[in-house]
Order: C-alpha cells, then structure tokens, then sequence
C-alpha cells in the first residue's frame, strides 16, 4: 500500500525508515520565509533512497525545484495553477473534509484526493469515521487517499475501504 508521510522538518532519521512505496511531503506552515536550499536538500536526499518528493501549498516552486509534485492543502481554493505548464509525470494532490472542497479539488486538476479526518486524533475531535469517509468518497471519479488518525491500531480497518493509499504524520514517524 502507497503511503504519504508528511513532514515539517527534515529528519533523516525518520525518512531512511520509509520504504520504497512511500512519498515525502514537505509542509512548513511555520515559517513565512520559503528556504529552498533545504528544499532542495530533501529532495536529493529523497531522491538517493527512491522516495517521491512533494512540496506543499508552493506549486509554482516545486515546478521550478523539478519536484515530483505539488501538495495543494483543504484551505487552499486558488485556480492559478491551472494555468502552469506541468511536466509530465509532475503530480498534484490535495486534501478535503467535505464534498464542497472536493469539487474544488477536482477544479484544480490535483490527481488524487486524501480525504480526512478518517479517524479520532490527538489534534481534533472532528472526524469522519469510516461510513462517512466511504460515502464521500464515492462523490468523486478521483483516486481517494486516506488521512487523519490512522495507527497501528486502526490501519487493518483501512482495507476495509479499498483505498491503495494512506497519509500519516505520527505513524510513519514511529515505525
């Protein structure tokens, strides 16, 4: 199964015990400044261990930096992109909550969909659940990712839903 590991720094630790059927997204929502040198560094690193390098809310960057792709986040609704020339193996995905924001996930082109909060976690009381998670996913023709509060205790429950893709933060972190 793929799976999506977000991360916020750059921790090679925690990135050399991802194997090959996992992507890396790079998501620094603290930090105003864009450091593209250590943008740039996690990308040759990602790229001596096999592993897909995805920049988040910067498509315009990752083109340039010749990313594998593009993380566009829930709150972000922008079009601008449409109008960039893609390479072509360069992907988009974006994230939702609801059927509102995966319409404008569609708009977007992105070529994959993670849907969250599946499960409770530590961070929010909201969340899906598996009913409806499986409901909304059957509102789009796009491939459907799972995200949010997936563990080592509820991932068997992920094949319950015939998803071939997963996001996680702490699970990844862990293994």
């Amino acid at each position: 199964m793929k799976k999506y590991y977000f991360i916020s720094k750059f921790n090679t630790n925690n990135i050399d015990k991802q194997d090959g059927q996992t992507a890396i997204i790079f998501r620094n929502y603290s930090s105003k400044k864009i450091n593209e040198d250590l943008i740039i560094k996690i990308k040759n690193y990602c790229k001596k261990k096999s592993l897909k390098f995805y920049l988040s809310n910067n498509i315009k960057l990752a083109i340039k930096l010749n990313l594998d792709g593009a993380y566009i986040p829930a709150f972000n609704k922008s079009f601008m992109h449409n109008s960039y020339n893609l390479k072509k193996n360069f992907k988009l995905i974006g994230s939702a909550h609801n059927l509102a924001e995966i319409r404008i996930k569609e708009k977007q082109n992105v070529t994959s969909i993670f849907i969250s909060s599946i499960f409770k976690n530590n961070k929010s009381n909201k969340f899906l659940g598996i009913y409806k998670f499986f409901n909304l996913m059957g509102l789009t023709k796009k491939n459907v990712i799972g995200l949010g509060g997936i563990n080592k205790d509820n991932i068997k429950k992920i094949n319950l839903l015939s998803i071939s893709s997963f996001g996680s933060i702490s699970m990844l972190e862990n293994c």
